[in-house]
């Protein structure tokens, strides 16, 4: 995707709060979400950031701000879900995101900046949902770091299946467990085998885990039968936000033999509340490419565009918030931090591997990216690989506690944000969700 002047790091908007140093959502990022007042009882409606306020686009359609292109979209994107926008294409997405970008801009004319501001709901005032109707959910697994960190703790001498250099992994995950940042959720119930065992044990979750992943949603689907061709495949993703695939470990590896995750995986999927859009995160594109003694891609994972900027350098932390931080008013502490530059595929190479074998990708589809962990140890975004399988404590320096797997009470924060020199601090807000007990049954 090329540059244009709505990715102009000295332009200003009239709102105040979109141009404070280091603020997430400035007048370059402008991402998309669903929203209402908390506690209201309004329907949710399509939403978009800007500093510490949220423009509603079914009132700003409304109000008549847009014409053309730019109104159709804003009506489709007012709906309480936005797949209907999301459906609609890049073109679309574009149009919208310039006349919003025009009405910010710190030089818009009175009656906009008027009509604009009379659209906003604070931030603070909002909760959120879910942003599209997902109907499928489609897990990947594409850090090789990752890979091989939890590949030691499983299979100590061979960390490393023989597809992993060859293709992206991913497994169908469970859509109707998708929630949006801050639900908090229970430790699951179900099946483990002891180290040693001989039969195993039913009980709750003793190995839960986070995984520091992001998720991207499709825009325009495709045909049952009709892959996705690799230089197509950014046409069919609106954006990207944090994602958060909790996970019963214990419960996790003795099921997945021979089959892929079950309950280890379906019983929670956090994700943030907005959706950064691809257009927005253009000024981050990195060049992509497997290590020159590494096997290289199949031809049809394989396209100039993806070697040239097929990445995205996106910085990621996770913040652990104990009931200990929360009783003692102490800042959480921060677990890991890392750059999602470091996955071994792209995002584009995720959905023609989806689509390759005929499958019909829909709008709203969430895919996340798998784990993404850094080369280095303090990089690694699961617990399972911070405490080496549960066998070193990692230290909460905040409280004095130590950490092995999570705990309940435990509340985990995701946060990302692009930066570099000569482009506009961009941000995606942060993804949360708090352990509560087990229910037994």
């Amino acid at each position: 995707m090329e540059l244009n002047h709505t990715h102009d790091a000295s332009v200003k908007s009239w709102l105040a709060s979109a141009n404070e140093a280091g603020a997430d959502f400035p007048i370059q990022n402008l991402p998309f979400g669903v929203f209402r007042r908390r506690g209201s009882g309004e329907a949710f409606r399509g939403g978009v950031a800007i500093g510490d306020q949220i423009i509603d686009l079914a009132a700003a359609a409304s109000a008549g701000l847009f014409e053309g292109l730019p109104q159709v979209a804003a009506q489709a994107g007012g709906a309480p879900v936005l797949n209907d926008l999301l459906a609609m294409g890049p073109v679309a997405w574009r149009a919208l995101r310039h006349a919003l970008f025009a009405a910010l801009r710190h030089d818009a004319d009175a009656r906009t900046v008027g009509t604009l501001h009379g659209c906003m709901v604070a931030q603070i005032e909002a909760e959120h949902a879910v942003p599209t109707r997902v109907a499928n959910y489609t897990d990947f697994y594409t850090s090789i770091h990752h890979a091989r960190n939890v590949g030691r703790v499983i299979r100590p001498d061979d960390p490393l299946t023989p597809n992993f250099q060859w293709l992206p992994i991913a497994y169908h995950g469970r859509a109707s467990s998708v929630v949006v940042s801050g639900t908090p959720f229970h430790r699951p119930m179900g099946q483990a085998m002891p180290p040693g065992a001989k039969a195993p044990v039913y009980g709750p979750c003793a190995r839960l885990d986070f995984e520091l992943e992001m998720g991207f949603y499709i825009g325009p689907g495709n045909a049952m039968g009709e892959p996705i061709p690799l230089a197509k495949a950014e046409d069919h993703i609106f954006g990207m936000c944090l994602l958060n695939d909790w996970s019963a470990r214990d419960h996790q590896f003795w099921e997945m033999a021979p089959l892929g995750p079950f309950l280890g995986k379906n019983f929670c999927t956090s994700v943030s509340p907005w959706i950064v859009t691809m257009e927005a995160l253009a000024p981050y594109r990195v060049p992509f490419a497997h290590p020159a003694d590494e096997p290289q891609p199949l031809a049809y994972l394989d396209a100039p565009a993806n070697r040239e900027h097929g990445g995205v350098d996106v910085q990621l932390e996770v913040l652990l918030e104990t009931g200990t931080h929360r009783a003692r008013g102490v800042a959480p502490d921060r677990l890991s931090a890392t750059s999602f530059r470091h996955q071994y595929w792209t995002i584009a190479q995720m959905v023609t591997q989806h689509t390759v074998g005929g499958c019909n990708l829909t709008t709203g589809d969430l895919l996340g990216t798998g784990t993404i962990s850094g080369p280095t140890p303090p990089e690694a975004g699961a617990i399972v690989e911070l405490s080496r399988g549960g066998t070193v404590a990692i230290d909460l320096p905040g409280t004095g506690e130590q950490r092995r797997f999570l705990e309940d009470g435990d509340n985990v924060i995701l946060h990302g944000w692009c930066e570099k020199p000569g482009a506009a601090r961009i941000g995606f807000g942060r993804c949360s969700g708090q352990v509560q007990p087990a229910i037994a049954g």
